[in-house]
């Protein structure tokens, strides 16, 4: 899951698409320099070449910022890199006034395709991601939440362990109540950045409703799932609010924490994170509770 905010994910996809629309005129010159036997540019001859075009630039600068942690990142580089070396020995063919080998051309062609694929993929990604967010928080809506909880259960199918959490805040309505819903929303925004932040790249982290979350912990037993967790709620109990003309407050949250069931609904194991939140609120809240039988 692509930890950013919607701001950020909003400029990495312009940059991405400006980036390759920067690869299109490029491949269009190339075809125009190739037909026309026109004199190469020498940037596009070089060992380096994938490093010295736009979209490489782009790539190896802004974009490593922007788009390093999406996996398919990787492999637009690689496509990149293998369709500017099937071009470059075109482009010295051509040169050398030696007819084009069909064979080299068809490689050139299939890089070109496979890097096409690889930035459509990560578009499409993007623009997913920003359809399922949450307007206010900026984290991933329900939209996609049970379809990717499928996803990990038919994972841990094959062997392994996933766990689910419910995080709530702890007095919330006391907070709108006493402050104003807009402060409200701040706190609300400002613990969903904390805890992504704090979360690894693996977990996925969705706004269940109100101030509820759910988060989905892969290759994660219950007990390193309460550890991990119980080490997110003190980062949010550690953040100030402040509000004016008065001192700041703090705020703490409650979790409940079950395992991915793996022959059982996807929405048994978030009943049982529920029942476990519940447990936890019930015993004094700001800790983490995992689920057992006994709760129901």
């Amino acid at each position: 899951m692509l930890k950013m905010t919607d701001d950020f994910m909003r400029m990495a996809l312009r940059e991405l698409e400006q980036a390759s629309y920067s690869h299109e005129q490029w491949a269009e010159r190339l075809y125009g320099t190739l037909i026309c036997r026109a004199v190469p540019d020498e940037a596009d001859l070089r060992s380096d070449a994938h490093r010295l075009c736009a979209f490489g630039h782009w790539y190896y600068q802004t974009g490593s910022v922007a788009l390093g942690s999406h996996p398919g990142f990787r492999e637009i580089g690689m496509e990149h890199e293998r369709m500017h070396q099937c071009a470059t020995k075109l482009l010295k063919a051509s040169r050398s006034g030696v007819a084009v080998a069909p064979a080299d051309y068809q490689r050139f062609v299939a890089a070109l395709k496979d890097m096409n694929l690889e930035i459509a993929t990560v578009r499409e990604d993007l623009r997913k991601a920003l359809f399922n967010l949450d307007p206010l928080t900026g984290a991933p809506s329900r939209a996609g939440m049970l379809s990717a909880l499928r996803e990990q259960q038919k994972l841990i199918r094959r062997g392994g362990v996933c766990s689910v959490a419910m995080l709530d805040l702890d007095h919330f309505k006391t907070i709108n109540d006493e402050y104003g819903h807009m402060l409200g929303d701040k706190v609300l925004i400002g613990v969903a950045r904390c805890v992504m932040e704090h979360l690894r790249p693996c977990d996925q982290f969705y706004r269940y409703g109100g101030e509820e979350f759910l988060i989905c912990l892969p290759d994660t037993d219950v007990a390193a799932g309460r550890d991990l967790l119980s080490r997110v709620i003190e980062e949010v109990t550690a953040l100030p609010f402040e509000v004016e003309c008065k001192q700041a407050f703090h705020i703490s949250a409650s979790v409940g924490v079950a395992d991915l069931d793996q022959k059982q609904p996807v929405e048994r194991s978030i009943d049982r994170a529920d029942k476990a939140l519940y447990m936890a609120k019930a015993q004094g809240r700001n800790r983490v509770i995992t689920w057992d039988g006994s709760m129901g």
